[in-house]
């Protein structure tokens, strides 16, 4: 039993009619933007003499890039050319996403529709949408744990990277009260993603929490928070862009990853 949700969990009953009525009310509000388009490509590493890298990127909004037009300049793409450009080697990338998509429906409709068999890297983009749920962290291990199943029977030794999850604490559109309940609960379940992969061989888990303000330092380009959202849930270009750079470095730089990538 998770402590810290059952207390939350008691303490959020009474506010739940309140939840709701923000939530309707976010929702309306927020436009509904479309997933990003071009859901294959490839970056050439010009005189490259490995392999191309074979990558595929599974999950949520996030992956199927809402607030982008296109996903070669979202999260995929971007990772792909940054991962072309730290390996010096041609990636080749795919995307299976789709907004809206809790583990559930990434399990039942997603992986069935895996056309590849051969495949380097698999990046998970999950998490968001099964907080916003309100999913029990004993629910999220049962569909994590399915997930890994469903994923392991059609790539038995492929590296699987989960990235970390959605800072929903911060999102500008959201009430302080959904941003204290459903950010509380998204740290929660990411807890329990980061006890459950490694259980697995050659499944890693990216678990930093992200801080604007620290990629505000980062990039110093004199912005502000809101510059990495779209519509005051999905991000934009920038976080985008700065979120898969952050994560390609990590699996360049990580020994585990890039033993599991034969590097």
């Amino acid at each position: 039993m998770n402590l810290k949700y059952t207390l939350g969990a008691i303490a959020s009953v009474p506010l739940l009619p309140l939840m709701y009525v923000q939530g309707k009310r976010i929702k309306a509000s927020v436009p509904r933007l479309p997933e990003a388009q071009g859901v294959e490509g490839q970056c050439i590493f010009e005189g490259a003499t490995k392999k191309p890298l074979r990558l595929l990127t599974i999950g949520e909004s996030t992956i199927a890039g809402v607030g982008v037009a296109t996903h070669e300049e979202g999260f995929s793409g971007t990772l792909a050319q940054a991962l072309s450009e730290h390996f010096q080697t041609t990636v080749d990338w795919k995307v299976y996403a789709r907004s809206g998509y809790a583990v559930k429906r990434v399990i039942e409709h997603l992986i069935p529709s895996i056309t590849e068999t051969d495949v380097d890297l698999i990046v998970m983009g999950i998490g968001g949408n099964d907080a916003f749920n309100l999913n029990t962290p004993r629910g999220w291990r049962k569909e994590v744990k399915r997930l890994m199943a469903a994923l392991r029977t059609k790539f038995p030794d492929t590296l699987i990277v989960f990235c970390n999850m959605p800072p929903i604490k911060e999102f500008p559109a959201f009430t302080p009260l959904i941003k204290f309940t459903i950010g509380n609960l998204v740290e929660i379940l990411g807890k329990e993603l980061q006890a459950i992969v490694q259980q697995y061989d050659k499944v890693y888990y990216y678990h930093e929490v992200i801080t604007l303000e620290k990629w505000l330092k980062k990039l110093d380009t004199g912005g502000t928070v809101a510059d990495f959202f779209s519509d005051g849930v999905h991000p934009s270009k920038l976080a985008y862009q700065t979120w898969a750079r952050e994560l390609a470095q990590v699996i360049g730089s990580d020994k585990v990853t890039r033993e599991a990538l034969g590097t």
